[in-house]
């Protein structure tokens, strides 16, 4: 390998080098947000998409950040006790999270979500917690057991608190 560069896989925000064309998850609203939206998205602030970079350029996954809040009332009895009483609490949404399918299976999902929680716990903006819509049961899952806590009334809203994320980082 003398003389050569390794090129490593990263993780950097969406730009318009990017060729989002071929990404497929499987999951069609992802794709198509991903494909026809994302774009749109970061130059508008609304979200800030992050993609996951191999090598030859293709894009093995995706994910987007935003600011949200929440209803106070929405969060568990145990977590209310932990907070100020106001009626709304900011926090970050990652919103859309995708691995394309050719790429599913290598742990690239667990990658992109530490990924994920680091540049939020790594924000100097105010955030009580990383808030996620899982698109189906699987997706649920997969944030139960990356120590996500669902909302009572909302099962597909789940949370984890920025304390509790911030700690995965000392």
């Amino acid at each position: 390998m003398s003389g050569e560069r390794e090129e490593k896989i990263r993780v950097e925000p969406l730009t318009s080098n990017h060729d989002r064309s071929g990404f497929e998850s499987g999951v069609e609203p992802l794709d198509r947000y991903f494909r026809t939206h994302a774009g749109q998205d970061a130059r508008k602030n609304m979200a800030a998409p992050f993609v996951f970079a191999l090598p030859d350029g293709a894009i093995a996954g995706y994910y987007t950040l935003s600011s949200t809040s929440v209803q106070l009332a929405e969060l568990p009895d145990q977590t209310l006790r932990k907070l100020p009483r106001y009626p709304l609490v900011p926090a970050t949404l990652l919103g859309r999270l995708a691995v394309d399918r050719r790429h599913q299976g290598k742990g690239y999902g667990r990658f992109l979500l530490a990924d994920a929680l680091y540049r939020a716990a790594r924000s100097e903006i105010a955030s009580f917690a990383l808030l996620v819509p899982a698109k189906d049961d699987g997706a649920r899952r997969f944030y139960e057991r990356e120590s996500f806590l669902p909302f009572p009334e909302q099962p597909m809203k789940l949370f984890r608190p920025m304390a509790d994320i911030k700690r995965l980082f000392e």
